[in-house]
């Protein structure tokens, strides 16, 4: 499927450009041989001077900003570095979970074969995440998730450590989420398999706030992509 990279622009001004990342596309290309481009290739074909400011993983969707200059790339690392920058993300987690401003605390360490982390308290980095409960169904909750730190694959580890892994995240302890979970009297049509509502993490960066060039706070907000907008629907309809 053909991206059109102007579809995905939340916001540009002369210095900065924000795009929702659609899910499973990586930001920057990929070590491997090429695998169906990158959030960055498409970015440098629109402005060949665009910088990716930092990265989501490439099933995790959302708020992704790029710097258009190195000022504007140096100004905006600054924010990152100094912990200014605010990313709210919303994940569907496992199980139900009342959690109000909750501070995870625990230290990540990525694996040597790069594809994971684990809690490790004597050679981690640090890393902290609060979460918020933003609305309970039967079996799931919605949790806004908050970075303080930017460490791989940290949201994902620390809602694990909360007994809450995120949905479709088999690598941390999530369990696919199927329709027949959510309503009462599902029927399924004879010598079908059923399919998960969502075919990823269900994880999506709703919003990046930080200051352009001015000074000035911005707050980007990224609506869900159809899979996740459609996994929240029928929570909604069916879940509660």
């Amino acid at each position: 499927m053909k991206i059109n990279f102007k579809d995905l622009i939340l916001f540009e001004d002369e210095d900065f450009l924000m795009v929702n990342k659609p899910p499973h596309l990586a930001t920057l290309d990929e070590r491997t041989a090429d695998r169906g481009g990158s959030v960055l290739r498409l970015a440098k074909e629109y402005n060949s001077d665009l910088q990716a400011a930092h990265r989501l993983d490439k099933e995790t969707s959302g708020a992704l900003a790029f710097a258009k200059n190195p000022a504007a790339y140096r100004h905006l690392a600054m924010q990152f570095e100094h912990r200014e920058v605010t990313k709210r993300y919303h994940a569907v987690a496992n199980g139900i979970h009342n959690l109000d401003s909750i501070s995870v605390y625990l230290p990540i360490l990525a694996l040597k074969n790069g594809t994971a982390v684990k809690i490790d308290r004597a050679e981690g980095k640090i890393a902290e995440t609060i979460f918020n409960t933003l609305q309970v169904y039967r079996g799931y909750t919605l949790v806004e998730c908050i970075p303080i730190t930017g460490r791989m694959h940290q949201i994902r580890i620390h809602l694990s450590c909360l007994k809450a892994p995120i949905v479709c995240d088999p690598q941390y302890g999530g369990e696919p989420i199927f329709l027949s979970n959510l309503k009462r009297k599902f029927n399924l049509k004879k010598d079908t398999d059923e399919l998960p509502l969502i075919q990823r993490v269900a994880l999506h960066a709703h919003s990046l706030s930080f200051a352009v060039m001015n000074g000035d706070p911005v707050r980007i907000d990224a609506p869900y992509p159809k899979d996740f907008e459609v996994l929240v629907k029928q929570l909604n309809k069916f879940g509660k």
